[in-house]
């Protein structure tokens, strides 16, 4: 189901199905339709592609409402963080929020012994309630600044 755009919502653009899992799992715990999970790119260059061939042109159309999750696996490489952000336009940059497993999600599953949707799950919980609980862990906590301004400018909308 697709969001009012007339209203402030958010969008997530997941790397892979796994990512996917993970943003369903998150869905799950909204009580809102402002938030749709979109279909996977498929790699996380193509994160970054699919984000400037299909979502900038409506960032910038659904000015202020429109909020956008890029959700990627960073591979061990932290640092890929700063490269997504360079490929983030300035004007549109404040309400796009680049987030993932430090390795993979499957890895992220292994260490938490939970199914993907459940890791999801307990993230909006954290979400939710202002926590870390699950963030915190070794493979996430690398999006400790992210999810604050995540945090700072969707929750409202997702937890109203």
């Amino acid at each position: 189901m697709s969001v009012n755009k007339n209203k402030p919502h958010v969008l997530v653009l997941p790397e892979d199905d796994a990512d996917r899992q993970l943003a369903t799992g998150f869905e799950s715990q909204i009580a809102t339709r402002q938030f749709q999970v979109l279909q996977p790119a498929n790699g996380w260059q193509a994160v970054l592609e699919a984000f400037d061939q299909n979502e900038v042109a409506g960032m910038r159309r659904w000015t202020p409402h429109r909020h956008l999750v890029l959700v990627i696996d960073f591979d061990g490489h932290p640092e890929r963080l700063q490269y997504a952000k360079t490929k983030i336009p300035e004007d549109v940059r404040e309400r796009v929020y680049i987030v993932g497993s430090l390795t993979d999600p499957q890895r992220l599953r292994a260490h938490l012994r939970k199914d993907l949707e459940t890791i999801g799950q307990e993230l909006a919980t954290d979400c939710r309630n202002d926590t870390s609980t699950t963030c915190s862990h070794k493979l996430l906590h690398h999006n400790a600044t992210e999810l604050a301004r995540l945090r700072t400018h969707v929750r409202s909308i997702l937890f109203p």
